[in-house]
């Protein structure tokens, strides 16, 4: 679908240990990529990163990004033409319990790598990866566009905030004339195989039913904008290449998500997730009193659909029918790696 332009071409990944730096990874090596990795491990077990066997894609180069130093000879090391940093400190509740690491992590993660690429010759392109959470949300249904004001009430959305102003900053004062186009990159709710984390909805939905137990819904009427994993990662490889053909004109952010009205909410999630999973799948409400989350957060991706020609492919009904076949090939013994293989292939025969 890239007309074989990641064949041979040097990636640099930050967050590559993580969910969905895992599928990125095995994407770019199926298209002949060489993949240099930088991350800490994953943060919990199982991971995709261990099940699907991704070690053996890359060159692993270290480590945390909150160390400048190495992380600055890594970068030099493997001389990358492209640049992609996921490397993140990524849920909203655990933001609330260690708002020091996720600052950290988060913003002067984003200041190393960036500083990183500033002393290394030859990147062409660098895509930020930050969040949907980064837009400063009053509530209301209203679809961010790429110009809307950062912000962030939880310390997960504030960092991600930050994490764009310190962006737009490094674009501005050091890339803005240089050979290397800068682009940060906000997705909707990314869903897919292989993603094990705490507090996410689909893994909480598969902990509990591989038990046999009910999950506990903490949010059941705030929407969000959902999405199968490689459609975002579609749209950061595609801006990658515009990136590198065409320089700064691509620069600056850019919204990767589905169409705003088909924005769901959690209980339709949990709905649709629950009658493909079969027997014994039961939700119940947790009445618990949470930390404040957004209710509702929407996306504009009209500039990556018009500019960039960018769409979300796979529509929800498609996303959770590959997300429900994941979850129950992998907990009936099916491999992980040939799972995630094969989901790449049928979604680029969607494109």
């Amino acid at each position: 679908m890239f007309d074989s332009f990641f064949d041979k071409r040097r990636v640099f990944i930050t967050g590559h240990t993580g969910f969905k730096g895992a599928w990125l990874v095995l994407w770019l090596k199926s298209m002949g990529a060489h993949v240099g990795a930088y991350s800490l491990e994953p943060p919990g077990h199982p991971s995709l990163w261990e099940l699907a066997c991704v070690e053996k894609d890359v060159t692993r180069l270290g480590g945390d990004v909150r160390d400048e130093q190495k992380l600055t000879c890594a970068v030099r090391k493997f001389a990358p033409e492209i640049v992609i940093h996921m490397a993140a400190q990524s849920l909203v509740r655990p933001s609330y319990a260690d708002p020091l690491t996720t600052f950290s992590t988060n913003v002067m993660g984003t200041a190393n790598v960036l500083e990183a690429v500033r002393h290394t010759t030859g990147v062409q392109a660098v895509i930020n990866v930050t969040s949907d959470k980064c837009y400063k949300n009053s509530g209301k249904r209203v679809a961010f566009c790429e110009t809307a004001p950062m912000g962030g009430r939880d310390p997960y959305s504030a960092s991600k905030g930050c994490a764009e102003i310190v962006a737009e900053s490094y674009r501005q004062s050091y890339f803005a004339s240089s050979e290397t186009a800068v682009a940060s990159v906000r997705a909707g709710n990314v869903i897919g195989g292989g993603d094990f984390a705490r507090d996410r909805l689909i893994p909480d939905m598969v902990r509990a039913f591989i038990r046999g137990k009910a999950v506990s819904i903490r949010c059941p009427d705030a929407i969000r904008p959902w999405q199968h994993v490689l459609d975002p990662l579609a749209g950061y490889l595609s801006l990658a290449k515009a990136l590198c053909e065409a320089g700064q004109e691509y620069s600056g952010g850019w919204n990767f998500g589905p169409d705003a009205d088909s924005a769901l909410t959690v209980s339709d999630v949990v709905t649709c997730f629950a009658r493909l999973w079969g027997d014994g799948a039961a939700a119940l409400l947790d009445e618990q009193q949470h930390p404040y989350e957004a209710e509702c957060l929407i996306l504009n991706c009209s500039k990556a659909r018009d500019v960039l020609g960018w769409q979300s492919k796979a529509g929800f009904p498609e996303a959770i029918e590959l997300v429900a076949q994941w979850y129950k090939g992998w907990n009936d013994g099916v491999d992980a790696r040939r799972l995630t293989l094969d989901q790449i292939c049928q979604f680029e025969e969607l494109l």
